[in-house]
């Protein structure tokens, strides 16, 4: 592709010396929004230590992700690219990263997903129980142990992964993701780093106890990725891999989902009508247990899920590095720089969804589809080749819970709390979401 010189970078402003806009990035939830209404649907900044292009829109996303591994290659900010490792899945490219997908994914195929149902229930049923008995209760850290003991429980078998010592590094692990990556003591990076450290070793004790016992224990995901081989090598992953592998896929099914479960609870609480009638649904099925089969069946809760994830993405954007000059809409995106996709001004674009800032489910029946209209316009999940590989088991994980709690319970959102979010490293109401929960 020959890339004229001549064209313009596109507007945009580089901030301070060293620091670019970092901090308005990292602390201002509308920064991109901001931007976007400045300079319209791609502005250049400066952003964790990079020259960085922000672009929006459903024919920006269909560019960059068809152009994975020609024009654009995955990258991450160096804090978090340091605190995942070299060898986890998200860092890894080009036909590495391929082989090792097709790895991984058995863990999250539709027979995996089935089975890992009544453990999700089981551990739901659990936490409800715990939580209607208080009469006040924050909820986001509580959804954090819930998912957490979820995530324990169906990625490497561990039991109340919240209340052991991997669930509080790993907390501290995910503070220091998006920060300036200062291994500095008492910098958030310097305690995730350390916590990185004390979270491989533990892994590495799990994965190496699993190891001696019969490759064929298939009931987790680490059971499943031992077992697994490439067809055309008849290669399996080593500890060493698997480490990077499982923090990454404990972060993914842990931390982006408490965000994703955390704006269903508080958005069901803001629009009543929505709830009322999510309500109406599950009525028809409160007879009937929840299986893989029935949650399929319940249309109405899935335009609801979608709804969410269009209104608060858990993940904002995706960045890639830019490895050969290219251009978009006749500006000019200079090799060695980044590209940051932005999924929320996207799902938030009036050219694609009809009063975008009403929440809405409807929008997702099937007489209106609005996301059928243009490919790459609702992208939670991001796409392409890189389209986030739980996908599934996250919306089955959020399908399952939102049946539960509307099944048997109602909530209150209790007045003086903030519940604005701050946005790293994923979406969460500020003052926890402070409800009362009882049973209906």
């Amino acid at each position: 592709m020959t890339v004229s010189a001549e064209k313009p970078l596109p507007p945009g402003s580089f901030g301070l010396p060293i620091f670019g806009e970092t901090i308005a990035f990292l602390t201002n939830p509308q920064f991109a929004s901001q931007h976007f209404e400045r300079y319209g649907d791609m502005f250049k900044t400066k952003i964790l230590g990079s020259p960085t292009i922000v672009i929006k829109g459903a024919e920006a996303n269909r560019f960059i992700f068809t152009g994975e591994n020609k024009n654009f290659q995955v990258n991450w900010p160096p804090s978090v690219e340091k605190l995942l490792g070299p060898l986890s899945l998200a860092l890894q490219t080009g036909s590495v990263h391929a082989q090792r997908r097709r790895l991984l994914f058995q863990a999250f195929q539709s027979r995996a997903l089935a089975s890992y149902v009544p453990t999700i229930i089981s551990i739901g049923e659990s936490y409800l129980q715990q939580w209607v008995q208080q009469p006040e209760l924050a909820w986001y850290p509580a959804i954090r142990d819930y998912t957490f003991d979820i995530a324990g429980k169906l990625f490497v078998g561990l039991d109340h992964a919240a209340e052991t010592d991997l669930g509080h590094w790993f907390d501290v692990w995910c503070q220091g993701l998006f920060t300036i990556p200062l291994n500095l003591p008492g910098t958030p990076f310097a305690k995730a780093w350390k916590c990185r450290r004390l979270l491989l070793t533990e892994l590495e004790k799990l994965i190496r106890d699993r190891k001696t016992r019969s490759v064929e224990e298939k009931s987790d995901a680490l059971g499943i990725m031992l077992a697994a081989r490439d067809e055309e090598t008849g290669e399996g992953l080593s500890v060493e891999e698997l480490k990077d592998q499982v923090l990454l896929l404990l972060f993914a099914g842990h931390e982006t989902l408490t965000s994703a479960i955390a704006s269903f609870c508080l958005l069901m609480g803001q629009y009543p009508a929505v709830q009322a009638r999510a309500r109406e649904e599950q009525a028809r099925y409160r007879d009937q247990p929840l299986t893989s089969q029935l949650l399929r069946k319940m249309e109405y809760l899935d335009q609801v899920i979608k709804e969410v994830l269009r209104f608060v993405p858990p993940v904002g954007g995706g960045f890639r590095k830019v490895l050969q000059d290219c251009e978009y809409e006749d500006y000019r995106i200079p090799a060695g720089w980044s590209v940051l996709y932005q999924m929320a001004a996207t799902h938030r674009d009036e050219s694609l969804f009809q009063d975008p800032d009403n929440f809405e489910p409807e929008r997702f029946a099937p007489q209106r589809a609005e996301d059928k209209a243009k490919p790459f316009s609702l992208i939670p999940f991001g796409g392409g080749v890189r389209e986030c590989i739980g996908k599934e088991f996250a919306r089955l994980e959020m399908k399952v819970f939102a049946a539960q709690l509307l099944r048997g319970y109602e909530w209150e959102l209790l007045p003086d709390q903030d519940l604005s979010l701050d946005m790293v490293p994923t979406p969460r109401p500020r003052d926890n979401l402070k409800v009362k929960l009882q049973r209906r």
